[in-house]
C-alpha cells in the first residue's frame, strides 16, 4: 500500500468534495485534469471508460472517483477515495441543513437559493464541454455529446442506461452501414 497515493487521493478529493455538493457533475472536469493530466494514474481511454462504469452503475455518479482510487490502489485507494469524497461534503451538508432549516423563508434565503442555481448549470455545462474535448473525434461523437446533454437537460431523470443504449445502438447501425 503506497501511503503517498493514498495521501495524493485526498488531498484532490477531499477538496472537490465540497464542490460536488449539487452533484457529480460539478466534479468531472477538475476530476479528469487531476487524474489524467497532473497525476497520470490513467489515460484518456481509461478515464472515459471509469466515466461510464460509473455512470452505468447504480449509486452516485461521484462513484468515479472511487473507481479512480481503485484503479490506483486496489481497495485501499477504493476506501480512501470514497470516503474523501463522501465525508467532507457530508460534514458541511449537515451543518449547513441545520443552519439552513432555521433561516428558511428570510430574504437573504430566497436570494442566495435563487443566485446558487446558474452556479450548478454552469458546473454541469463544464463537464459536458470537457468530455467533449476529451471523447471527441471527429464531427459525429461532437452531435452525440451534444444531442445527450440537451436530453439530460430536456429529461434530467432520464437513467443513464438510456443514453449508453442508444449509443450503442447508433454506433451499431454506423458500424453496420461502413461509417
Amino acid at each position: 500500500m503506497n501511503i503517498e497515493i493514498l495521501l495524493k487521493l485526498i488531498v484532490i478529493l477531499a477538496p472537490l468534495s465540497l464542490a460536488a455538493l449539487g452533484g457529480a457533475t460539478s466534479i468531472y472536469a477538475p476530476l479528469q485534469h487531476q487524474s489524467v493530466d497532473v497525476e497520470h494514474w490513467v489515460s484518456v481511454r481509461e478515464f472515459l471508460d471509469l466515466f461510464a462504469i460509473a455512470r452505468v452503475t447504480p449509486g452516485p455518479g461521484s462513484m468515479l472517483g472511487t473507481l479512480i482510487g481503485w484503479k490506483v490502489a486496489g481497495l485501499a485507494g477504493a476506501l480512501t477515495a470514497s470516503l474523501a469524497l463522501y465525508l467532507p461534503s457530508s460534514a458541511l451538508v449537515f451543518a449547513v441543513g441545520h443552519v439552513w432549516h432555521r433561516h428558511r423563508g428570510k430574504k437573504w434565503h430566497t436570494a442566495l437559493e435563487t443566485g446558487l442555481a446558474p452556479i450548478g448549470s454552469g458546473l454541469l455545462f463544464a463537464g459536458v464541454v470537457t468530455l467533449a474535448r476529451v471523447a471527441a473525434e471527429g464531427i459525429l461523437p461532437i452531435c452525440i455529446i451534444a444531442g445527450v446533454a440537451a436530453l439530460m437537460m430536456w429529461r434530467p431523470r432520464l437513467h443513464p442506461f438510456v443514453f449508453l443504449l442508444g449509443g450503442g445502438c447508433l454506433c451499431y447501425g454506423l458500424y453496420l452501414s461502413g461509417l
